[in-house]
């Protein structure tokens, strides 16, 4: 009998237990953050300042995939990036708890970076470099790569099997599903044999907090062996030509520190389409969980899958265009 525990069974008496399990005196104080993959809250300390405690989805990595995650944030501590690292308490920097799982991390504060401005860009640029400059010196042994098959083909494979596409465009769904694949194998095709690196894996702007001292980054959750503009191109929006120069101001600062290989901008839009895919798969897997229902409720729904239809068949058009340097 499966005896992994569920997020029914993390109340708040069992996160407070937790803590204290590892020596942590809370004061009772216990704010949810915005997490869906994880369980993340803050929680106030009998002394001193408040304390963010993570509680690691049952059964999605293996204790080392976790631990060498919290290695790489470690190397980049130590390198002064400016990263948040798991905090080691009774020389580990993951604990158990009922069947849980738990790191506990400082608070940090901040903004949302200001992605328009230019000298933003490059200052992130530069950092991405440093963090990837650290990311090529070893290799994960415990965490997938990204490429076609973990987070295009197996994706896609699931949808497919279960019963979240309706019947009556299944058929469709399957048509155009395939030929953004066999897009993204071309994009891959043209960009030739990019190295493979550590990377964030999820670089969005709210995985990235502003200070007046400038940025930080958290949340490597979803760190795994991949190509480097994998955390590059989610910085980028707006029309083609605002994308051409927010690269430039991004590589501007990011070949300070490490060498950009111009092959893998082939990569951008065959990388978010296998990003598309992958996060329907994503919702579809989690959707036994009532926080997805609750904050996604749109999923699951005639329309939902319609609309992807029609956003896969962009992503084929625009998978056919010339990569970012040519105009």
């Amino acid at each position: 009998m499966d005896t992994t525990p569920d997020y029914s069974q993390l109340t708040p008496d069992c996160v407070l237990n937790a803590l204290e399990s590892i020596g942590l005196r809370c004061d009772g104080r216990l704010l949810a953050l915005n997490s869906y993959e994880n369980r993340v809250y803050q929680v106030g300390m009998d002394e001193g300042a408040p304390l963010v405690a993570k509680f690691y989805r049952p059964a999605r990595w293996s204790d080392e995939a976790i631990l060498e995650e919290h290695a790489f944030v470690q190397e980049l501590v130590e390198r002064e990036i400016p990263v948040v690292p798991a905090s080691t308490i009774n020389g580990s920097t993951l604990h158990h708890f009922d069947g849980f799982r738990f790191s506990v991390f400082a608070k940090h504060g901040g903004r949302a970076p200001e992605l328009e401005d230019r000298d933003t860009l490059e200052w992130l640029g530069r950092f991405l470099g440093r963090i990837h400059a650290v990311g090529t010196i070893k290799d994960y042994r415990h965490r997938p790569a990204l490429n076609i098959d973990t987070f295009g083909i197996e994706p896609r494979d699931y949808l497919l099997s279960s019963c979240f596409i309706p019947p009556d465009i299944d058929a469709a769904y399957r048509s155009v599903s395939q030929q953004a694949l066999d897009g993204v194998r071309h994009c891959f095709d043209r960009a030739g044999d990019v190295k493979q690196l550590r990377l964030h894996g999820d670089c969005h702007a709210g995985n990235v907090l502003w200070t007046d001292e400038g940025p930080h980054f958290v949340d490597f959750d979803d760190s795994r062996m991949g190509p480097a503009v994998q955390d590059l191109w989610m910085l980028l929006s707006g029309e083609r030509e605002d994308r051409v120069r927010q690269m430039g101001d991004v590589l501007a600062g990011y070949e300070d520190f490490c060498e950009f290989d111009a092959r893998e901008l082939h990569l951008i839009e065959g990388l978010r389409t296998l990003r598309l895919i992958h996060y329907s798969a994503w919702l579809a897997r989690r959707w036994d969980d009532i926080a997805f229902k609750q904050a996604f409720p749109w999923f699951n729904t005639q329309i939902y899958w319609q609309n992807r239809i029609l956003e896969l068949r962009e992503q084929i058009a625009l998978m056919e265009e010339p990569p970012l340097w040519q105009n």
